[in-house]
């Protein structure tokens, strides 16, 4: 997984999204899931702008879910808009944000993941 940090990880199956939430509730990260879309355009807009801020917080696991390819997964969520960001510490769901803004996200990010640990900056 340390190769992948830094990164927006894209889940291909739901043998791959439990794995990577069991290892993510191990490790007591954060987890920070897009649910997305190909065909929506706040999606596209906001793409850029998470893996921005992943690649600034190799403290934080971020994954992106394609609605259309792991409907399951959406739907065990809930997920009815896209975007929809579900934001995840040791397996529990601590807070929830729909739709592309880039300041809420961040915002939401940082009050979960606290700051970057220094071994992490280094």
């Amino acid at each position: 997984m340390a190769s992948e940090e830094g990164q927006v990880i894209i889940i291909r199956s739901v043998a791959q999204w439990e794995e990577l939430l069991r290892m993510a509730t191990a490790s007591k990260k954060l987890v920070v899931v897009d649910f997305t879309a190909s065909w929506c355009g706040p999606c596209r807009l906001i793409a850029p702008v998470l893996a921005e801020i992943a690649k600034k917080m190799p403290h934080v696991i971020f994954l992106k879910v394609d609605v259309d390819d792991q409907k399951s997964i959406a739907e065990d969520y809930g997920v009815e808009a896209m975007p929809t960001f579900i934001f995840m510490k040791e397996g529990t769901i601590v807070d929830k944000m729909v739709g592309a803004n880039k300041d809420g996200l961040q915002a939401t990010i940082d009050k979960h993941a606290g700051p970057v640990p220094v071994t992490a900056a280094a």
